[in-house]
C-alpha cells in the first residue's frame, strides 16, 4: 500500500523535532523544482503546519534556470501552491545559457545547483525567510555517503540542519526517513502535477550511477540500503 498523507507528515515531523528544525514563526521558504520530492515534500509540510506544535509558515519558489520549461508547467506549480494555501514565487534566471551556451561546461551539474541554490537564496532573504526546506529523502542520503566514499574517499553526507554562514540562512533536509518508493507511491496515490525537468543533463548525472550500483549490489548485499543508511545517521549521531 502507498503512503498517506497522515503516514508523511508522521515522517516529517520526527525528523523535525528529532533536529530540532522548527522555531515559533518560522518562515520557511521550500524549493519547489516540479519534481515528485519537492512536490510531496511541499504537500507535506502544508498539511503538518494545520497541527504542528508550533506554528510556521511556508513560501514556494521555484527557480527557472531558463532551460525551456513550459508556461503551462509554470500555471501547474502555481495552482498546486494556490491549493495548498503556499505562496507560489517563480524566479527566471539565465542559468541555462551561462553554463551550457557560454561556459560549456562538461560537468555543468555543479556550477548549475550552485547558481540555483544562489537564486533560491536571495529570493528567500527577500520574502523575510530565514530557513529554506531542500526535498532530499532517505535514498539521497544514501546515496550522497556513497558518492563521497567513491569519488572522494570521504565518509560524509550532508546533514539534516545546515547553517549557511554567509547568508546567516539555515537549510532544512525533512525527508530523512522518506524513502524514495515512497514518495512515488505518493505521487501517483495523490495524482501530484509532476513536471519534467528540461534539462539536458537530467538523468546522465554520477548520482544515477550510483543508484544503479546501489540497486544492484542488492543482489549480492540485501541489506545494503538499511546498513548505509545507519552510517548516514550514526554521523549526525556523533555530530551531536
Amino acid at each position: 500500500m502507498s503512503m498517506d498523507l497522515q503516514r508523511l507528515t508522521s515522517l516529517l515531523r520526527q525528523c523535525m523535532q528529532q533536529y530540532d528544525m522548527i522555531a515559533p514563526g518560522d518562515a520557511i521558504a521550500v524549493g519547489l523544482s516540479g519534481g515528485k520530492d519537492s512536490l510531496c515534500l511541499l504537500m507535506g509540510l502544508s498539511a503538518l503546519r494545520r497541527f504542528y506544535p508550533v506554528p510556521f509558515s511556508l513560501h514556494a519558489i521555484h527557480v527557472d534556470v531558463g532551460a525551456g520549461m513550459k508556461d503551462e508547467d509554470i500555471h501547474r506549480m502555481s495552482d498546486f501552491c494556490a491549493q495548498l494555501d503556499v505562496p507560489f514565487h517563480h524566479v527566471r534566471t539565465n542559468i541555462y545559457q551561462i553554463v551550457f551556451l557560454e561556459r560549456k561546461e562538461k560537468n555543468p551539474c555543479s556550477l548549475c545547483a550552485k547558481m540555483r541554490k544562489g537564486a533560491l537564496n536571495q529570493k528567500a532573504l527577500e520574502l523575510g525567510c530565514r530557513k529554506i526546506a531542500y526535498a532530499h529523502h532517505k535514498d539521497d542520503f544514501i546515496e550522497t555517503l556513497m558518492m563521497n566514499l567513491m569519488m572522494e574517499g570521504r565518509c560524509e553526507c550532508f546533514p539534516p540542519v545546515t547553517q549557511l554562514d554567509k547568508t546567516g540562512l539555515q537549510v532544512l533536509r525533512p525527508m530523512l526517513y522518506v524513502d524514495e518508493r515512497d514518495v512515488v507511491g505518493f505521487t501517483r496515490r495523490y495524482e501530484l502535477p509532476v513536471v519534467k525537468n528540461p534539462c539536458p543533463a537530467d538523468g546522465e548525472t554520477r548520482r544515477e550511477d550510483v543508484k544503479r550500483f546501489i540497486r544492484d549490489s542488492r543482489a549480492q548485499f540485501p541489506k545494503i540500503r538499511e546498513s548505509l543508511f545507519s552510517a548516514v545517521t550514526g554521523l549526525f549521531d556523533r555530530r551531536d
